[in-house]
């Protein structure tokens, strides 16, 4: 069985994959980070969105061992201990979640889009923005809401 490394969450992981794992699986299932969520299998809902390499990634539609010496950033590793990262902290302050399981995939998301488009987004920019992440829940009223405060809130922090 072939061998991945990769940085995840900031820390060193090595472990021995089937060929056919997908990033999702890894996370998931081999290192136990349970916050990426699988929903639909086929890319359409964006519930498994992870950071690869500072770009935000379907990690339903990458094989693990495809990412050789990647950095790879899960929910997990947004937050810095016990302090939530501004656009958690945004999503809980602008009850930008239902049910939550979408809520991953959008928040890694929308850090991403902050990174991309800047500290001030409108609501026309974010809802096209978020046309590869689905919430069965939501009218995306308060999604949209919460990504514009945590969009201002991360350039506030930065």
């Amino acid at each position: 069985m072939p061998t991945v490394s990769m940085t995840v969450n900031g820390k060193a992981v090595v472990a021995d994959v089937d060929s056919r794992t997908l990033l999702v699986q890894f996370l998931r299932e081999t290192l136990r980070l349970t916050g990426t969520h699988v929903g639909c299998d086929t890319s359409q809902c964006g519930c498994c969105v992870v950071h690869v390499n500072g770009d935000a990634i379907k990690s339903c539609t990458a094989l693990a061992l495809s990412l050789e010496g990647a950095d790879v950033r899960t929910i997990e590793g947004l937050a810095d201990g016990d302090k939530l990262h501004p656009m958690q902290e945004a999503f809980r302050e602008n009850h930008g979640l239902q049910c939550g399981f979408c809520t991953p995939g959008m928040i890694m998301t929308a850090v991403e889009m902050v990174k991309r488009k800047g500290n001030k987004l409108d609501e026309k920019t974010i809802r096209e923005e978020l046309e590869g992440n689905i919430c069965r829940c939501t009218g995306y009223h308060n999604i949209v809401k919460a990504i514009a405060a945590g969009a201002e809130a991360m350039g506030k922090s930065a």
